[in-house]
């Protein structure tokens, strides 16, 4: 015999609350014009290194991960076209729970009035992208690796969204590395500052920010970009080996589902491991400058900042046992 409606429904009761819906993770991975093949095997790399870590490690649906790349298939080529009719469609699927991640790898361009993103046929200049994405329904995080990215951090920056952008200047028009850091950075353990077991995406960001400073010293070289991060909506960012107020929501959003036994984060702990990066960075730049700098100046500031390191360690220690 069938049960009644109202048998099942008070079978549901006793069973306990329904869960919550789960909130839905969106990719899009946008790899411009590459202008060579050697710039194409590059963006190849990174695009599908990317796929892996967010459909493998972060166990996006692979169905909510959209690739758009310079190719002969239409329908999938990083056009103006594709990238407007992507974001609407998924305007119309986003909730305010869901989190969209956006990622361009490519060349980018500034005019003395908007910075452009290249893609394939005519570009999107940062304006039309904060267009596109205004009054964004659910959560939001966008990462231009790409040069001249920094007014795409001016423009789109806003509540409820990080925004990460390769160049700290407009005017930084070479060829960026960091995406080759940021997509390693996503899954590597060394990158989990509070060795919580995940990767949040202000310790990815500051990994691949020490990448860089890596790569240009090993080079011999300054660098030439500077990667900044605003997650407060102020439009200034700021960089990983810096003080400032950003970095707060970044470092408590993670790409991977939440564990359910996952414990707190706990927000001091978080800001001093932050602030021990950012001396730790603070040193690599002044090995980097030692031989521009007098023999005080760098006695002066080495021993500033390894006091200030000692410091907040100690509170670190303090913070780890109480």
């Amino acid at each position: 015999m069938r049960p009644s409606l109202g048998a099942a429904v008070c079978a549901l009761l006793l069973a306990g609350p329904l869960p919550a819906a789960a909130e839905e993770r969106y990719a899009l991975l946008v790899a411009g014009a590459t202008g060579g093949p050697n710039y194409a095997q590059q963006y190849q790399r990174w695009i599908e290194s990317l796929v892996q870590v967010l459909t493998e490690d972060m166990q996006f649906d692979a169905a909510n991960v959209t690739v758009l790349s310079e190719t002969a298939d239409a329908a999938m080529a990083s056009t103006a076209r594709n990238v407007r009719r992507i974001l609407g469609s998924l305007r119309q699927r986003v909730t305010t729970d869901d989190l969209l991640f956006i990622v361009l790898i490519g060349h980018g361009t500034f005019d003395g009035m908007d910075a452009k993103f290249n893609l394939v046929g005519p570009d999107m200049e940062s304006s039309e992208w904060a267009d596109r994405l205004h009054g964004w329904p659910g959560r939001l995080v966008l990462v231009n690796t790409a040069s001249a990215s920094f007014p795409f951090l001016e423009r789109l920056s806003g509540r409820r969204r990080i925004v990460i952008s390769a160049t700290d200047s407009p005017a930084q028009r070479f060829d960026t590395v960091f995406p080759q850091y940021f997509v390693a950075a996503l899954r590597d353990e060394a990158a989990d500052i509070d060795e919580n077991g995940r990767v949040s995406l202000w310790e990815a960001f500051a990994a691949a920010s020490g990448g860089v400073r890596r790569h240009f010293q090993r080079h011999g070289q300054l660098a030439t970009e500077r990667a900044l991060l605003d997650d407060n909506g102020d439009g200034v960012g700021r960089e990983a080996a810096e003080q400032g107020s950003d970095g707060a929501l970044a470092s408590r959003t993670y790409l991977d589902l939440s564990e359910p036994n996952a414990p707190p984060t706990d927000e001091v702990l978080v800001d001093l491991l932050q602030r021990r990066a950012s001396l730790m960075a603070e040193i690599e730049e002044l090995q980097i400058k030692k031989a521009f700098l007098s023999e005080g100046e760098y006695t002066r500031e080495f021993e500033r900042l390894m006091l200030a390191l000692a410091r907040v360690s100690r509170e670190i220690r303090a913070r780890s046992t109480s």
